[in-house]
């Protein structure tokens, strides 16, 4: 079974199957931005549970840019004795662990960031009034980020990580840099497809020195954006074998954004829905193009569907997430033979425009019960999940409803 097999990274780390845990926001920190015991309670039973890879949630490297309540944000050395703490917890059972490092950029919430920065300042269009209007970064800010990302990405190193992955995907800010329908920029960070990727290629070159080469490197990256007029499948191609000629570690494919959420979508065609996964199409394009190590993430549940596109070479890793939010030892036991796919909750209410916000609500209430110590729990109501999702503080009390 190819699933159990181990795979060696360009960085030289081994990962012992090919199940990776992709990154879920866990919402669990305080006021202070810091990992604490619900992180390491969680991220322990990941660990114990036989995927090979695991990969944290978005870290914020910017305190007064946040995407949602509840982001962890690492900054300086002052915040290191909790993160050593969290990189314990990931690293049990010969699981690697590395952390996603991301900025909202125009994705942060207007109760969080009065003025969201941005490539230009081109706002949300959803849910009127919900996000602010971004300002566009100097291009001296630009700089100072790009020097900020390298900054927490060697943080994350001296706390014992295995490395980072930079979000450019789901819409943020590196997304933003990425899509024309964001980066209306004619200076040298936009105005053609070369330099709407250079900040993300910066990126790269920065925490790539600020790490070593000895780390392992990820980039999370959109097929598309989903909008007409955005970031498309020839320009995300593009962005692969710029990437490719960079020498990262691990390439993780999705796609979307906050105005077009197709990475929580079931797949459209027939072809795909066969195979699981969601980007396995756009992952077939990518391997034609780079050898670049391949997770997708999105759609997998089965065993059997793990496997064939494993064995189709489109692929070299399965990411999960949703369902290590109610099965965490999920992965050994797909190994084991102990089961055979995930439990799907049925979670549709059947209006298409609040299943992703209630299937989101659901899986992160099993995610601040299992930071809690407790089980998860496949019976929750949907409507309590919802109700928590929006009070998360009143969710770590209250989640034996």
């Amino acid at each position: 079974m190819k699933l159990s097999q181990p795979l060696t990274l360009p960085s030289g780390h081994t990962l012992k199957n090919r199940i990776v845990k992709s990154a879920m926001s866990e919402r669990l920190a305080d006021d202070s931005g810091a990992p604490n015991l619900g992180h390491w309670r969680l991220y322990e039973r990941w660990s114990r549970g036989g995927a090979a890879l695991l990969i944290t949630g978005n870290v914020m490297v910017d305190s007064g840019a946040l995407g949602e309540t509840g982001n962890v944000w690492l900054e300086s050395a002052q915040d290191l004795p909790r993160f050593v703490d969290w990189a314990t917890a990931a690293r049990h059972d010969d699981t690697l662990g590395i952390v996603q490092l991301n900025h909202p950029g125009r994705q942060s919430p207007r109760t969080l960031t009065r003025e969201p920065v941005a490539p230009s300042a081109v706002p949300v269009r959803m849910i009127k009034g919900a996000f602010a209007v971004p300002r566009a970064l100097r291009s001296e800010e630009i700089e100072a980020l790009i020097e900020r990302f390298a900054r927490s990405a060697a943080l994350c190193m001296e706390a014992g990580f295995d490395g980072v992955q930079l979000h450019a995907a789901h819409g943020y800010l590196i997304s933003q840099f990425l899509s024309p329908l964001t980066n209306l920029r004619e200076d040298e960070w936009g105005g053609t497809p070369e330099k709407r990727r250079r900040f993300l290629l910066e990126l790269v070159r920065a925490v790539r020195v600020a790490i070593g080469d000895k780390a392992i490197l990820s980039v999370k990256l959109n097929s598309a954006d989903f909008q007409r007029g955005g970031f498309d499948e020839e320009e995300s191609l593009a962005v692969v074998r710029a990437l490719d000629a960079e020498g990262i570690d691990l390439l993780e494919i999705s796609g979307g954004t906050y105005e077009s959420a197709r990475m929580f979508d079931e797949p459209k065609s027939d072809r795909t829905q066969a195979r699981e996964a969601f980007f396995l199409e756009y992952a077939e394009k990518v391997r034609q193009i780079s050898q670049l190590p391949l997770l997708v993430t999105g759609g997998f549940r089965s065993a059997a569907g793990m496997n064939a596109a494993l064995e189709s070479g489109a692929l070299d890793l399965v990411g999960m997430a949703r369902p290590l939010a109610s099965e965490p030892d999920l992965p050994a036991r797909l190994l084991a033979g102990r089961a055979t796919e995930a439990v799907q909750p049925k979670l549709s209410t059947g209006q298409k425009a609040l299943d992703a916000l209630v299937q989101g609500a659901w899986y992160q209430a099993q995610i601040t019960r299992i930071a809690k110590g407790r089980e998860p729990k496949p019976t929750l109501s949907r409507l309590v999940a919802f109700a928590l999702y929006f009070s998360p503080k009143r969710a770590v009390r209250s989640l034996d409803a």
